[in-house]
């Protein structure tokens, strides 16, 4: 029987390193008194064999045993690839 893994969907914040990528995930959660939305971040190393992501990317990560010191997560899929950046100009002096 195998082991259930957590599965984590995150973006790719660096990618200096060789076979590793620094991914930030994000989970919201309201105040159990106040209902404020509260956002927590948690940077994670995860390992990239193919070296495929860039900067931007929105990854899923599945734990895995640990491949190092700090690196305990695996990169299952690239979802969405590179920075989405929209640009709307408003100002009439620029057009």
């Amino acid at each position: 029987m195998e082991k259930k893994r957590r599965v984590l969907v995150g973006q790719v914040m660096g990618d200096k390193m060789d076979k590793t990528v620094v991914v930030v995930v994000e989970t919201r959660k309201p105040h159990p008194l106040y209902k404020k939305i509260t956002v927590r971040r948690v940077k994670l190393s995860a390992h990239d064999e193919k070296k495929a992501c860039k900067v931007g990317d929105v990854v899923r990560i599945v734990e895995s045993r640990p491949l190092s010191k700090t690196k305990h997560w695996r990169v299952a899929e690239i979802i969405a690839s590179g920075k989405s950046v929209e640009v709307q100009v408003d100002d009439p002096a620029i057009q």
